[in-house]
Order: C-alpha cells, then sequence, then structure tokens
C-alpha cells in the first residue's frame, strides 16, 4: 500500500512540474506575441507620421507653387479622426488574432 501512494505522489508531483512548464511556456509566448504587436504599433505610427508629414510638404510646395490642393480639403481634423480610426481598427484587428 505504501509503494502506491508514493507512486501517486510521484505522480503528482510529475504532473504539477508538467503544468509549471507548460503554463511557462505558454506564458513566454503571450510576452512574445505581445512584444510583437507592440513593435507593429510603433512601426504603424511611424509610418503615419511619415505619411502626414509627407503630406504637409506635398501640401506646402503646391501652396508655394499656387496649385490646387490634390486633396478633398477634408482638413487636418478629418485626418485625425480617420487616423485615430485606423489605428482602433488595426488594434481590433490585432486584437482578434
Amino acid at each position: 500500500m505504501s509503494k502506491k501512494v508514493e507512486r501517486m505522489k510521484v505522480k503528482k508531483q510529475q504532473a504539477r512540474a508538467n503544468h509549471v512548464e507548460c503554463h511557462q511556456k505558454f506564458q513566454a509566448r503571450i510576452h512574445e506575441a505581445e512584444d510583437s504587436m507592440q513593435a507593429q504599433h510603433l512601426i504603424i505610427e511611424a509610418l503615419v507620421d511619415e505619411k502626414d508629414s509627407l503630406l504637409q510638404t506635398i501640401h506646402g510646395l503646391q501652396e508655394a507653387n499656387n496649385a490646387p490642393a490634390p486633396f478633398d480639403g477634408d482638413g487636418r481634423k478629418n485626418r485625425k479622426k480617420n487616423r485615430k480610426r485606423k489605428r482602433l481598427r488595426i488594434f481590433l484587428w490585432a486584437r482578434e488574432r
């Protein structure tokens, strides 16, 4: 009877050790995914900022040349709204995955 109890204790310890190991691996994968998402978010923000800078440069050059604006003229306020909507869509998309 004592050997049975001893074997059960060993099995329980092994199961606990396996569980801890799986949990640690899973947490590492989650952390890696979060880091990747954060890096992607930073890249997206940088690209959006770069795009805004380029649009301002284009607009400035067109004003200097008295050329008509190539855009609908929806203005900076609407661009900010669109940027926020796009970031929200990207965030929700990334969250679904």
